[in-house]
């Protein structure tokens, strides 16, 4: 056998064994799915972050609404209405913040304890899949109790 054939039927032979290793890797995957928008709903925080969101858009409307009524020129209209609606949304994201974190602090303590490898959201899955939708939930109140 001259070098060169040598070297190929090594090559394709290291190629193989990757190819199985990576397959046994992809076997050992246990995959678990959540419904992100329930658990979101069934956080214990989540009705009183709403309140607190719906204030600070209430507020900003008003802010906005009394410095549109000091001004005729609707540029300046359109600036003060684009920067208020971004204070809010910046507002909106500090008090969810504190919730997603929790949630995917859950997400990977269910995960972890039912050695789930991966955890996808159950509306892009067709089929499988362990669902921890419920387990996260009780993780949530358990650690907002």
């Amino acid at each position: 056998m001259s070098c060169s054939k040598k070297a190929l039927s090594v090559l394709v032979l290291s190629v193989l064994v990757v190819v199985a290793l990576s397959s046994i890797a992809v076997a050992q995957e246990k995959i678990g799915v959540i419904d992100p928008q329930k658990v979101l709903f069934q956080h214990p925080k989540f009705e009183q972050a709403q309140k607190q969101i719906k204030a600070v858009v209430e507020k900003k409307q008003a802010e906005a609404k009394d410095a549109m009524d000091k001004t005729s020129d609707n540029n300046e209209k359109q600036r003060i209405f684009e920067a208020k609606r971004q204070e809010a949304a910046r507002e909106e994201q500090k008090v969810m913040e504190p919730i997603f974190k929790d949630i995917d602090v859950a997400i990977r303590t269910v995960a972890k304890a039912k050695n789930v490898t991966i955890v996808l959201d159950k509306t892009q899955v067709f089929f499988g899949g362990a669902d921890l939708t419920e387990d996260v939930i009780q993780e949530l109140k358990k650690k907002n109790a």
